[in-house]
């Protein structure tokens, strides 16, 4: 096996064992990045010297018998939406297109102290709004599964980052889906924590009420590695909860599913979605079965009628405020006016997208008198109800799984031209973030063509530990997703 095929948690092995260098490691990721990024357009930001220097350090505390991290010597990516220090933060839109912060987000802060290596930062879509990662100021990024096809989105950049093999981990953010969907068209392990799980400091914010920070792997282990390094509480979040976070990695001893009762979702018919999709969600619950758990049909009839709508009124209101700070006043882009309303609005519409500028513009909307005590207030109310149709259902089961996404990987430069048809592609995940339950998207392999299909595993909040031991059980049977290598599919695939 070759260096850039590791796991994180092979890697921070070898490392430490001094099987191979830090170096070593790192050299042969920017090698993998040189050979195909020039087709994949993963990384907006590649920080090829500091990443050496950093690796460096840290084979220098292994020869001096130091404690170099659980991570010691992994590499990893950042989305763009990450602050890092001296490290341009763009969040792929033209208004941050040159802006650099002074601090770096706590998340960066923990990963790099446990001795990760960041690689540079990855792509995504405008201000993390959109599901394919082609609303960018670098162009579309492509699926290493298939060149013809989306990564998904928005953090779709990191998930093709740890497909292509570029690194073992990548960090994203999950608002609606945006990591648990790009995990799903690319093939690899992704999971969103329950909210409040993990710090959000120096986030470039969407929506405060659903971001979370969000680990990418190629393996359950990994998530769970990355999950003791970054769930913790922070004072500088008053979101992510003070309590003692458990030991992930101890609930992957689990050995089977004996005495757990796991949900599988039925309530849509099979032709709402991929045929294929459709037969990874039994074939999961026929392992969950065999490895002993107790499966039982489920629905969630508010949760699916109601969640795109909820999620979408919600999510859109808090980014109007969130993005009012961008002004061209304080940082980022400017565009001059003849008057200080002239220039914030040329500022605006030059520097923000089509997509970006249709969600500000809804959500600004919705918060005004009249529409909010129609539209945002019942969808406040609505989210709860569906955070108590959550709870009635975890008095009767462990877990359940249901689809990651209604269809697969699609080609690139198809998206509807009706943005509400293509929001519903978001059907499966949104309700879960709007519950802030945890969810892991669990590869299940490849179809005929080589592209990727999954099942999402979804658990009780702050049960995200018991969450992965699941996944972990299941990970056993189906396997390890392997390294994609871009360009070996032909490329008229995409249009089958």
């Amino acid at each position: 096996m070759e260096l850039h095929e590791l796991s994180a948690k092979e890697t921070a092995r070898g490392v430490r064992s001094k099987e191979f260098s830090a170096v070593e490691v790192t050299e042969a990721c920017l090698a993998r990045v040189d050979r195909f990024e020039g087709s994949v357009n993963a990384i907006i930001t590649l920080t090829a010297e500091a990443a050496l220097g950093a690796a460096r350090e840290i084979d220098a505390k292994v020869a001096r018998g130091e404690d170099a991290g659980p991570l010691a010597g992994v590499p990893y990516f950042a989305k763009d939406n990450f602050c890092t220090r001296g490290v341009r933060t763009t969040c792929s839109s033209k208004i941050l297109e040159h802006w650099s912060p002074t601090y770096d987000a706590s998340a960066i802060n923990y990963m790099n102290a446990a001795g990760a290596v960041m690689m540079g930062k990855t792509n995504l879509d405008e201000f993390a709004m959109g599901s394919s990662t082609e609303n960018s100021i670098i162009g579309p990024t492509r699926n290493p599964r298939d060149l013809n096809r989306v990564p998904g989105g928005s953090s779709g950049g990191s998930a093709a980052a740890v497909a292509a093999g570029y690194s073992p981990l990548a960090l994203g953010t999950d608002t609606g889906g945006s990591v648990r969907q790009p995990a799903c068209f690319c093939g690899v392990q992704g999971m969103k924590p329950s909210y409040g799980q993990v710090s959000r400091y120096g986030i470039l914010a969407y929506a405060s009420s659903l971001d979370q920070v969000s680990p990418l792997a190629r393996t359950v282990e990994d998530l769970a590695i990355s999950m003791e390094v970054l769930a913790r509480p922070d004072p500088n979040d008053t979101t992510c909860d003070a309590y003692d976070r458990p030991r992930f990695t101890e609930a992957l001893s689990l050995p089977d599913l004996a005495g757990k009762r796991i949900g599988v979702f039925e309530g849509f018919e099979s032709s709402q979605m991929d045929a294929e999709l459709y037969g990874a969600l039994q074939r999961a619950a026929g392992l969950c079965r065999e490895a002993g758990a107790k499966v039982e049909s489920m629905d969630l009839p508010i949760a699916v009628k109601y969640g795109v709508a909820t999620y979408y009124v919600t999510a859109l209101a808090d980014a109007s405020s969130k993005l009012a700070c961008y002004d061209g006043m304080r940082y980022g882009s400017h565009i001059d006016g003849a008057t200080l309303n002239e220039m914030y609005v040329n500022t605006r519409t030059a520097c923000f997208g089509e997509e970006v500028r249709r969600r500000i513009i809804l959500g600004t909307c919705l918060l005004t008198e009249g529409f909010y005590q129609n539209y945002y207030g019942p969808a406040l109310k609505v989210r709860q109800r569906m955070v108590d149709e959550f709870d009635e259902l975890f008095e009767r089961f462990d877990a359940y799984i249901l689809p990651t996404s209604p269809s697969l990987p699609y080609v690139i430069g198809m998206k509807e031209t009706d943005p509400n048809r293509l929001y519903l592609g978001d059907i499966f995940t949104v309700p879960i973030s709007l519950g802030g339950l945890p969810g892991i998207n669990l590869s299940m392999g490849l179809n005929a063509l080589g592209l990727p299909l999954s099942v999402q595993l979804v658990g009780q909040r702050y049960f995200d530990a018991e969450l992965l031991g699941i996944a972990s059980v299941l990970e056993r049977v189906m396997g390890k997703p392997g390294v994609a290598t871009p360009g070996d599919i032909q490329k008229d695939r995409g249009a089958k």
